[in-house]
């Protein structure tokens, strides 16, 4: 697949909310996953601690509102989404979180995943 084509497949299942195969059809097993500093997971190496932050992360929500996903920008081997959420915590409340996804793609898979946001006040 070309850059473009997992950049238009990733919108697809992330708006269907279909995560669970967006990282087993585009993702390479060896990427790595970057949060800004101050995040519970700030790196995450490999599928398997991704997995790791995606159920901690499930844990925490206690409603979930909504969400969006821009199309994508691409360039060469980079592209980039916006993501927005509405969504409830435990121990913090309702946060609306917007954030800029940037991606890698290395050989037909996403290598590498970091993300831009505000942290929620605590």
């Amino acid at each position: 697949m070309t850059t473009q084509e997992i950049a238009n497949r990733l919108v697809e299942l992330c708006r269907k909310g279909d995560y669970e195969t967006v990282y087993k059809e585009l993702y390479s097993p060896d990427c790595v996953s970057l949060e800004p500093k101050g995040a519970m997971m700030e790196v995450c190496n490999g599928l398997e601690e991704m997995a790791a932050k995606g159920k901690a992360w499930n844990e925490m929500m206690e409603e979930y509102h909504g969400s969006s996903v821009s199309e994508p920008m691409v360039a060469d081997n980079h592209f980039c989404i916006q993501m927005t959420m509405d969504a409830t915590f435990k121990d913090v409340g309702r946060e609306k979180m917007n954030e800029i996804c940037v991606y890698q793609v290395k050989d037909g898979k996403i290598v590498k995943e970091q993300f831009f946001y505000q942290l929620p006040q605590q």
